[in-house]
C-alpha cells in the first residue's frame, strides 16, 4: 500500500471519527457546587425544624419541660456519637460512601419521626437524624476540598454554610406553612429527605475520591490541572499521631482544636438565644419579636455568608477570620456595655402543656408560643454545626389567682444597672444593642462560621483527614453544650452584662491565638499544605497576597518527640 494510500485512509478515519458523537463528562463544579449546597441545606433544615415542631408535639403527647429538654438535645447526642466514630468511617470507607451512608441513616430517622406515636420514638428518631447530619458535614467538607482546585476550595466548601442558613430559613417557612395542618410536624420531619434524596443524585455522577479524578484525565481539569500522585508509599497515621510531633501533627491540631474551640467559647450560641429579648426591647413584642429574630438573623446570616463565599479565595482565611473575630469582640462587649445601662429581663421560658388535648390554655402573656415559629425553651441554635440544648433555670412559680398552670419563669437580670436614663436614651441604645447583634451574627457568618471548616478540611494530611475532622467536630459539639448549659448560671453569679464582656475577652484572645499560630492556606493545594505543615510553620504575614512559591516559613521548635 503507498503512502498515498495510508495518508487517504488516515483521513477517513479521523473524518469518521469526528461525525461520531462525543460523550463528554458531567458538569463536575456545578455537581461539586450541588453536593456542597444540598448538605448544607439538610443539615441547616434537620437542626431549625425543631422550633416549628416542638409546640405542636408538645400540645400532642404533653411534653413537660425535661421532656423537651431531652427531645431537643437528642439530636446532639446522636451528633457526638457520629464525631467520636464518623472519622474512621470516613477514613475507611471514604468520603463519598460516607455521606451516602449518612443519608440512608437520615431516611431511617426521619421516617421514625413522621410515623413517631410516642416520646420513646421521637428521640430515637432525633438520635438518628443527629448521626447523620453530623456524619455527613463532615464528611461533605473533606470530600469538596479534596475533588476541586485551591482556586475553587474556598467557594464550594464555603457553599456549605450557604447552605446551612438556607435550610433554616427553608425550615422556618414550612413550619409556619405547616403550622395550622394537622399532624402538621410529621410534614415536617418528612420534608428533610428532599434534599438529602438529590445529593445522593448528584454524588452518583461525581468520583469517588481524587485517587479516582487522577485515574481518568477527563476528571483533572477539576483539580485545576494538577492532580495528585498515586502510589504506595504513602505514610499511615494512627489516631495518637495527632498528638505527636511528626509531621507536625501536634501543631495542626492545635489550629483545628483552637479554632472550634474559640468558635464556641465566644458564647455565639446564647447570644443568638438572646436575640429575640433584644428585638423585644426595641418594641418588636411578642410573636412578632420571635419571627424577627429568626427570619431577620437569618437573612443576615446569608448575606454575610455568600460575602465571605466571595472574599475567601481573595483575602484570604486569615485575614476573615482576624476580621470577623475583631468584629464580634467589639459587638458582643457593645451588647454587654448596653445593658450596664438598659436591664434587659424579659428572657424566654419553658412552658409545659399539663395535658394533650390541643387546648392550647396557655397564658395570656406566652404569645411567643401562640405565634412564633420559634419554641420555647429548650431551642436550636440558628447556626450550623451548632445544636443548643439550653437548659431553663426555673424561679418559684408565681401564679395568678384562677391559674394554677402558670409557668415557672426565666430571669435574665444583667449586673449593676446603671442610673436611669430619659426614655429617649434608653430607646437609643436598645436599638445600638440590636445594631451590635446584626453586627456579631455578621462577624461570626462571614469569619468563624464557614473559614473553620473550611481550615479543617485543609490541613491535616490525606490518610488521616476523617479522624482529626472528627476529633476536632466532637469538641466543638462538647463546647456548645459546655455553654449552653453554663449560660444561666453564669448569669446568676456574674449577671448578664459582664456575661457578655466576658465572651468579648474570649473573642480577643480568638483574636490573638489567630494572629499567632493560623496561617494561610488560600491559592494551595493540599499537597502543598501538607509539605509545608510536615517542615515547617507558616510565616504570620497579613495584608498581601501570596502564593505557594513567595511564601516564607520558619521552623518550630520542639522541646519534646513523643
Amino acid at each position: 500500500m503507498s503512502r498515498s494510500q495510508d495518508r487517504t485512509l488516515d483521513l477517513l478515519s479521523q473524518s469518521q471519527a469526528a461525525a461520531l458523537p462525543v460523550c463528554r463528562p458531567p458538569p463536575l463544579l456545578p455537581l461539586c457546587a450541588s453536593v456542597s449546597l444540598l448538605g448544607g441545606l439538610t443539615f441547616g433544615y434537620e437542626l431549625a425544624v425543631i422550633s416549628g415542631a416542638l409546640l405542636p408535639l408538645q400540645l400532642d403527647f404533653g411534653l413537660s419541660c425535661l421532656e423537651q429538654e431531652f427531645l431537643v438535645g437528642s439530636l446532639l447526642l446522636g451528633a457526638l456519637l457520629a464525631s467520636l466514630v464518623g472519622g474512621f468511617l470516613i477514613d475507611c470507607y471514604g468520603r463519598k460512601q460516607a455521606i451516602l451512608g449518612s443519608n440512608l441513616v437520615l431516611l431511617a430517622g426521619s421516617l421514625t419521626l413522621g410515623l413517631a406515636g410516642s416520646l420513646t420514638w421521637l428521640v430515637l428518631g432525633r438520635s438518628v437524624v443527629g448521626f447523620a447530619i453530623s456524619l455527613s458535614s463532615m464528611a461533605c467538607c473533606i470530600y469538596v476540598s479534596e475533588l476541586v482546585g485551591p482556586r475553587q476550595r474556598g467557594v464550594l466548601v464555603s457553599l456549605y454554610e450557604a447552605g446551612i442558613t438556607m435550610g433554616i430559613l427553608l425550615s422556618y417557612a414550612l413550619n409556619y406553612a405547616l403550622a395550622g395542618t394537622p399532624w402538621g410536624w410529621r410534614h415536617m420531619f418528612g420534608w428533610a429527605t428532599a434534599p438529602a434524596l438529590l445529593q445522593s443524585l448528584s454524588l452518583l455522577f461525581l468520583p469517588a475520591g481524587a485517587d479516582e479524578t487522577a485515574a481518568h484525565k477527563d476528571l483533572i481539569p477539576l483539580q485545576g490541572g494538577e492532580a495528585p500522585k498515586l502510589g504506595l508509599g504513602r505514610p499511615r497515621y494512627s489516631f495518637l499521631d495527632l498528638f505527636r510531633a511528626r509531621d507536625n501533627m501536634r501543631g495542626r491540631t492545635t489550629v483545628g482544636l483552637g479554632l472550634v474551640l474559640f468558635q464556641q467559647l465566644t458564647g455565639q450560641p446564647n447570644v443568638l438565644c438572646y436575640a429575640s429579648t433584644i428585638f423585644s426591647s426595641v418594641g418588636f413584642h411578642g410573636g412578632s419579636s420571635a419571627m424577627l429574630a429568626s427570619v431577620g438573623l437569618g437573612a443576615v446570616k446569608v448575606a454575610a455568608t455568600l460575602t465571605a463565599m466571595g472574599l475567601v479565595d481573595r483575602a484570604g482565611r486569615r485575614a476573615l477570620l482576624l476580621a470577623g473575630c475583631a468584629f464580634m469582640a467589639l459587638s458582643v462587649s457593645g451588647i454587654g456595655l448596653v445593658s450596664f445601662a438598659v436591664p434587659m429581663d424579659s428572657g424566654p421560658s419553658c412552658l409545659a402543656v399539663p395535658n394533650a388535648t390541643g387546648q392550647t390554655g396557655l397564658p395570656e402573656d406566652s404569645g411567643l408560643l401562640r405565634d412564633s415559629s420559634l419554641p420555647p425553651m429548650p431551642r436550636t441554635s440558628e447556626d450550623q454545626r451548632e445544636p443548643i440544648l439550653s437548659t431553663v433555670k426555673k424561679t418559684k412559680p408565681h401564679p395568678r389567682s384562677g391559674d394554677p398552670s402558670a409557668p415557672p419563669q426565666l430571669v435574665l437580670s444583667s449586673a449593676l444597672p446603671g442610673p436611669p436614663l430619659p426614655a429617649q436614651g434608653h430607646a437609643l441604645l436598645r436599638w445600638t444593642a440590636l445594631l451590635c447583634l446584626m453586627v456579631f451574627v455578621s462577624a461570626f457568618s462571614f469569619g468563624f462560621g464557614p473559614v473553620t471548616w473550611l481550615v479543617l478540611s485543609e490541613i491535616y494530611p490525606v490518610e488521616i483527614r476523617g479522624r482529626a475532622f472528627a476529633f476536632c467536630n466532637s469538641f466543638n459539639w462538647a463546647a456548645n453544650l459546655f455553654i449552653s448549659l453554663s449560660f444561666l448560671d453564669l448569669i446568676g453569679t456574674i449577671g448578664l452584662s459582664w456575661t457578655f464582656l466576658l465572651y468579648g475577652l474570649t473573642a480577643v484572645l480568638g483574636l490573638g491565638f489567630i494572629y499567632l499560630f493560623v496561617p494561610e492556606t488560600k491559592g494551595q493545594s493540599l499537597a502543598e499544605i501538607d509539605q509545608q505543615f510536615q517542615k515547617r510553620r507558616f510565616a504570620l504575614s497579613f495584608g498581601h497576597r501570596q502564593n505557594s512559591t513567595g511564601i516564607q516559613y520558619s521552623r518550630i521548635e520542639v522541646s519534646a518527640a513523643s
